[in-house]
Order: structure tokens, then C-alpha cells, then sequence
């Protein structure tokens, strides 16, 4: 299978610092695994740092091709995978405005992370239009390459479901074209009588009761039919959705199975909250900070029991840690077997092991940072073009193709 007929698969991450482990196991682990079977897109959201890090364009630059060095550190192949800058393609800045205009302002006030953040993050004034606006610019990057699904956990799953609103009004509005009739005529005469008439009838089954079945079946015999041009599959599809032409598919969400991996304090891995472990950290401060992790707060003395469940490092284990070892972890915190340093040391040994070929993948972009820069390039040019095709759709679906 080529990468041009996979299902498309799209996400990106902002450059705001190092990435660390938590990225890896939450997400970049599961980004590595999509590009061997689907058509991937990741991107640098640099724009997206600017709404929150808006004053820090000294460093910008030098987290975004970091940021890209660690995803290949991690395993994304550009072979494999497209890789590029956000910032790079206006396109992206061309829908977010084309889609401001009929999104209603309170879709944008009622995302939970909005307010969550202005709380967490008092030291900036995000009281700006980009701030707001973000979950929007989000939408756009998703929707300008049509993806099938945006890989995300469950807790930023509301993200995708404001995306495929923003999609859903924007089919509404401008997805009707002037000689809609006339284009699905043609289309079903294409299809032949018998074909048009089950068609006619799934139809009218769907809509005046439903039928899940009747949709699915409708929709797959569309999708893979030989006889249509791309444009008029997706406008026979909208046809018998009782839509117009859906000029902006709806993603899915694809949950993706991810390990969390807690800071070394226990609470939410962040740079800013001096809890990480870098992707490339290096060795020795690797071995320090995991020997100074806390432990349950019972275990003042070698004597004492301890519960793993008051533990951050059980929680290193869970993710590190093999059934075997785990269950001697346990037992041993339980019983006070062993010390706590005793206890780190698998997991010190685990991230090593992990980490190592990361270093190694690494090593070669580190050297030759042009290298790095030419990957990026490529990228960007291959993601233009679909951006530039998506935007061909949109301006003619809004009446600006004049």
C-alpha cells in the first residue's frame, strides 16, 4: 500500500521547550507506530506557541528545530512520514480567517481549556484575540488536510469534536453549490438506474428513520466507487446526508493507547514544573534525578512498610517495569525487603536502555543541523500542496475563487 492511498493520519506539538519522556510515551511513541500503515502529518505548531509564549521569539527558532531533532531521535522516519513547520505554510492562516467569519464566538468562550489556563497561567496576559482564537487555529490545521483521524488522548478529545462542529457549519453554509441538483444527476446517471434507484431508496430509509446500516452501506458504495471523480463522491455523499457537498470532511478522534508518565514528583511531567526527563538528557543527570525522586512519605526508616500507590517511582515501574519485576517491586515496598534506591535502579536501567537509541538516531542530525533543515523543507513542500488544493475548495465553496 503507497502512502498516497493509506487513510490519513494528522497532529502536531508545540516548540515551548526539550521534549521529555511524557511526550514520548504519550504521544511521539504512538506517532512512530502510525506512519508504518497510515499517510502521517506532524507538524511544529510554532504559531500555536505564540499564544502563550508570544514574547519569546529569541528561542523560537531554536526549540522548533530541537523539538524536530528529538521526533527523529524518537523514531519518525521523513521517509515515512511528512514533517514540517506550521509557521511555513500562510495557508493555514488563510482558512483560520475564512473559518472565523461564521464561527459563532461563544464555541470559542466555552472551551474548558480557556479559562483553565488564564488560572494556571497568571504570570502572562493571555486576555489577547490569539489566545481565544486558538482552539479555532487548531480546527484549520486539521481541516486544510482533510485527515481521517487526529490522534489524541481522551482528555483532548474535545478539541477534535469543536473541529468537526467547525467543519459541520462550514459544509452547511457553503457546501451547497448553485447546480447541486443538477452535479448529483449527473452523478447517479453515472451509476447506472439500478445502482441510483437502491441509492434513491437507502436514502429516504436513512432519513426518515436513520438506519445506521442504511448510511453505512450508502456511504461505503460511494466511497469506493470507480465510476466518480473524488469531488463527486464527496458531493453524493453529502446528497444523501441531506447536505451539500462536504467541502470539509469531519476527522475522527483516534484514541490512542498511551502510557502516562507522571513527572518524577508525581504530578504532570513539565520542564516548567522542573519534573522532567529530557528526551536526550544525559546520563548522569538521568541517574541523579530518578535517585531524588520521592518515595511514600511512610517510608522514613529501611524498616518501614510502604504503600506503592503513595509511590511516583510505582508509577515509573508500571511504565518501565515488566510483570515480574513489578510484582517484586511491590512486594519488596510492602515487606521493606529493600531500600527505595534499591527499588530505582530498574527503572534507571530501563530508561537507559530506552533512551540509548535515541542518542544514537540523534547523533548524526546533531552534527549536520543543515540536515535537519533540509528535512524540513521537503516536508513543507509536500504539505503545500495539500493545503493548496484544500484552499482551491474553499475559496470557490465561499463565492472567492474570483
Amino acid at each position: 500500500m503507497t502512502m498516497m492511498n493509506q487513510e490519513r493520519v494528522l497532529s502536531g506539538m508545540r516548540p515551548t521547550g526539550a521534549l521529555h519522556l511524557g511526550h514520548y510515551h504519550g504521544a511521539i511513541k504512538n506517532w512512530v507506530n502510525l506512519q508504518n500503515d497510515h499517510e502521517c502529518y506532524f507538524f511544529v505548531a510554532d504559531w500555536h506557541a505564540l499564544t502563550t509564549h508570544y514574547e519569546s521569539r529569541d528561542v523560537m527558532e531554536k526549540y522548533a528545530y530541537e523539538m524536530v531533532i528529538d521526533w527523529l531521535a524518537c523514531g519518525l522516519d521523513p521517509e515515512q512520514c511528512t514533517l514540517f513547520f506550521q509557521s511555513r505554510i500562510p495557508e493555514h492562516a488563510e482558512l483560520f480567517t475564512l473559518l472565523a467569519m461564521g464561527t459563532p464566538l461563544p464555541w470559542l468562550e466555552r472551551v474548558p481549556t480557556y479559562k483553565d489556563q488564564q488560572e494556571k497561567l497568571r504570570d502572562k496576559d493571555l486576555a489577547t484575540y490569539g489566545f481565544l482564537g486558538y482552539p479555532l487555529l487548531q480546527a484549520a490545521d486539521i481541516l486544510i488536510y482533510k485527515p481521517k483521524y487526529v490522534p489524541v488522548g481522551e482528555d483532548q478529545a474535545s478539541h477534535v469534536e469543536l473541529t468537526r462542529e467547525v467543519a459541520r457549519r462550514f459544509n452547511h453554509l457553503y457546501g451547497r453549490e448553485s447546480n447541486f441538483d443538477a452535479l448529483v444527476a449527473e452523478s447517479l446517471t453515472k451509476l447506472g438506474k439500478d445502482s441510483s434507484k437502491r441509492l434513491e431508496k437507502s436514502k429516504k430509509v436513512f432519513q426518515e428513520t436513520g438506519d445506521a446500516k442504511a448510511l453505512e452501506g450508502a456511504i461505503g458504495f460511494i466511497a469506493s466507487s470507480e465510476l466518480l471523480s473524488y469531488p463527486e463522491r464527496e458531493r453524493l455523499a453529502g446528497w444523501f446526508k441531506g447536505m451539500g457537498r462536504t467541502v470539509l470532511p469531519e476527522p475522527q478522534v483516534l484514541l490512542t493507547k498511551s502510557s502516562k508518565l507522571p513527572g518524577l514528583d508525581g504530578q504532570k511531567m513539565s520542564k516548567s514544573y522542573g519534573n522532567a526527563i529530557a528526551i536526550r538528557e544525559d546520563e548522569k543527570t538521568i541517574i541523579e534525578k530518578v535517585k531524588r525522586m520521592p518515595t511514600d512519605p511512610a517510608r522514613v526508616k529501611l524498616t518501614d512498610k510502604g504503600d506503592p500507590a503513595k509511590c511516583p517511582v510505582w508509577q515509573f515501574h508500571q511504565v518501565y517495569s515488566d510483570e515480574s519485576t513489578q510484582e517484586w517491586a511491590s512486594k519488596g515496598c510492602k515487606n521493606a525487603e529493600f531500600g527505595c534506591l534499591t527499588c530505582k535502579q530498574p527503572v534507571i536501567d530501563a530508561i537507559l536502555r530506552e533512551q540509548q537509541p535515541m542518542l544514537e538516531r540523534a547523533a548524526p542530525y546533531v552534527a549536520r543541523p543543515a540536515v535537519v533543515r533540509e528535512i524540513i523543507e521537503a516536508g513543507t513542500e509536500r504539505a503545500r500542496v495539500t493545503a493548496r488544493t484544500t484552499m482551491q475548495d474553499v475559496r470557490t465553496a465561499m463565492g472567492l475563487s474570483y
